[in-house]
């Protein structure tokens, strides 16, 4: 708390236990075994409804929906990890190099479903298909790029949740 009183400039540890109290009560601290940690609302960022992409409009009034990147993004964390993009071949499904992709693992996949695969021993982004003769395979969302039929082994890793990308660097 000390540390706390020196950083907001606050004249004693009580000022500190008694924003930390406000915090809590507000949602953005929690106690934790007699510690104070954040919460995911302190992480949260407003968004500000509906822009379109076409014709402007009239700016919105209502007030602001506070989300974090995990709650639009991430609906089991403890399944999910994060892969960057290398390549372009599924840059017609929106996905580009650079992106880093939120895949969910041990989810349940079918057909139409864009995943993280390992076929013949190598990494790979594509949507998953199957033949009329029922067997698996990669397809990518460039028609100039051929499918990939498994050789010898296809194993789905996991279902690409979606992407998250960073347009100005």
């Amino acid at each position: 708390m000390a540390k706390l009183t020196e950083i907001v400039g606050l004249a004693s540890t009580s000022s500190v236990h008694a924003l930390a109290e406000r915090l809590c009560e507000a949602g953005y601290l929690t106690k934790v075994d007699c510690r104070i940690a954040p919460t995911k609302r302190f992480f949260a960022r407003p968004v500000f409804g509906f822009v379109r992409a076409g014709l402007a409009q009239p700016a919105s009034q209502e007030e602001p929906e506070l989300i974090t990147v995990d709650d639009y993004v991430i609906d089991e964390p403890n399944r999910t990890t994060m892969h960057r993009v290398k390549g372009d071949s599924m840059r017609d499904a929106g996905i580009v190099e650079g992106d880093v992709l939120a895949v969910e693992h041990n989810t349940p996949t079918k057909p139409g479903d864009i995943v993280l695969a390992c076929v013949d021993n190598e990494l790979t982004v594509k949507t998953l298909r199957m033949d009329a003769q029922g067997r698996w395979y990669l397809e990518p969302a460039i028609p100039a790029y051929e499918c990939i039929r498994p050789r010898s082994a296809l194993e789905v890793l996991g279902v690409v949740v979606g992407p998250v990308r960073r347009l100005r660097h």
